[in-house]
């Protein structure tokens, strides 16, 4: 019995420092060189923005989903047509779901380290590629 006492205390810490980096991540939304914003819309027409890392890979700019909060990606997978501001860039474009050869080649040239992985909870990783419209 005790062991599962055990086992249980650490699932509920782990479960708490996930929620914790997860919140703090999704509120604070850092910015930097290495990041974008994406402009999504809801079923309801309401337009939301979500900083994201970007990804340069043979030339294409990919943005990843790694957490688990991600209303954002099925808004762009649901309504593509986004906006995407970084730099001197500032525009339209078309949120195009990565699929196969093209997912493996991107998290091979950008893998998620291991501690990041663990600190968002094993959440499954996706990509989405963003041509310009």
């Amino acid at each position: 019995m005790k062991i599962v006492k055990i086992l249980l205390i650490v699932a509920v810490v782990y479960a708490a420092i996930v929620t914790i980096f997860e919140t703090l991540i999704g509120t604070m939304q850092p910015q930097n060189d290495g990041t974008l914003v994406i402009t999504t819309t809801d079923e309801d027409g309401n337009a939301s923005d979500r900083v994201l890392s970007r990804l340069e890979v043979d030339g294409k700019v990919y943005v990843a989903v790694n957490h688990w909060p991600r209303a954002w990606y099925h808004n762009a997978l649901e309504r593509p047509q986004v906006k995407v501001a970084y730099g001197d860039i500032d525009g339209d474009y078309l949120a195009v779901p990565v699929e196969g050869a093209e997912h493996d080649r991107v998290e091979e040239a950008r893998p998620r380290g291991a501690l990041m992985t663990f600190l968002m909870g094993f959440a499954p990783r996706y990509f989405i590629r963003l041509e310009p419209a």
